[in-house]
């Protein structure tokens, strides 16, 4: 597993809102040499963060998310914070949704003082830590295995979904377009999370800023279709309106 330093993790989220930068861009904003810029983009292509092309570097494709072990350490202090400011939202005696993604298994890692809770989880990683919890209930969504990722996806999956109506369904996204429309990368990851949303009676929607303007494949709705965004910057100015329009409550990590 690779660690990125702040420079790193800074220029991979720049990369992937800005879909290309420069080489001497990049140099220029950080304040330090071409060929330092170089090791980055290197070490970042190697991993499949980015794709290294001439004179700089471009986001991965629209099509196809960065590898799962690669995006455990991307922002990863980012995710710990807004997982630290959801669990503050989550009382006792709670029902839950938990959907794959790394920055909800840290929600998951954030509720381990909590008591009394009922988890219903599609993400083994997030069953196999909860399960563990003191006076916790976990429940594991039927479906096809990824291994990939740990994650359980499918028809059965989200039948399983639906017999259930909680009080909190927390979920993860891969991109949150300027106009609030949410997107990810796999069909059947957006059908379980539509899902999810449709049996929660308060959706929180967690992403780190990277999220913001990447670009991704398969939409899966509006921003009004959460209850609350938990992110750890603010968001572009140009979404000030959308999110005020669509009456979501923001919630940004100290």
């Amino acid at each position: 597993m690779i660690i990125l330093n702040q420079r790193q993790q800074e220029l991979l989220g720049w990369v992937q809102r800005e879909g290309h930068v420069t080489v001497e861009a990049l140099a220029n904003h950080f304040g330090v040499t071409h060929q330092t810029i170089r090791r980055d983009i290197t070490l970042l292509a190697d991993n499949r963060l980015l794709q290294r092309i001439h004179g700089g570097a471009s986001a991965q494709s629209s099509v196809e998310n960065v590898a799962y072990n690669a995006r455990q350490v991307m922002f990863s202090e980012e995710k710990r914070r807004i997982a630290r400011l959801v669990a503050e939202q989550i009382p006792n005696h709670a029902s839950l949704f938990i959907n794959l993604g790394t920055t909800t298994e840290e929600v998951a890692k954030a509720l381990y003082n909590h008591r009394g809770l009922h988890v219903i989880t599609n993400n083994l990683n997030v069953a196999a830590m909860m399960c563990n919890y003191p006076d916790c209930e976990v429940i594991v969504a039927s479906g096809i295995m990824r291994p990939r990722d740990m994650g359980i996806v499918g028809e059965s999956t989200i039948e399983f979904i639906r017999k259930f109506k909680v009080d909190y369904g927390i979920i993860g996204i891969s991109s949150i377009e300027t106009d609030g429309t949410l997107r990810d990368y796999d069909m059947r990851e957006v059908r379980t999370s539509d899902a999810i949303i449709n049996q929660s009676r308060n959706v929180y929607l967690v992403a780190d800023h990277s999220k913001f303007g990447r670009p991704s494949l398969v939409e899966l709705g509006p921003l009004s279709r959460v209850t609350a965004l938990f992110t750890d910057a603010p968001p572009p100015a140009e979404m000030n309106a959308v999110i005020k329009e669509a009456r979501v409550e923001l919630y940004i990590a100290p």
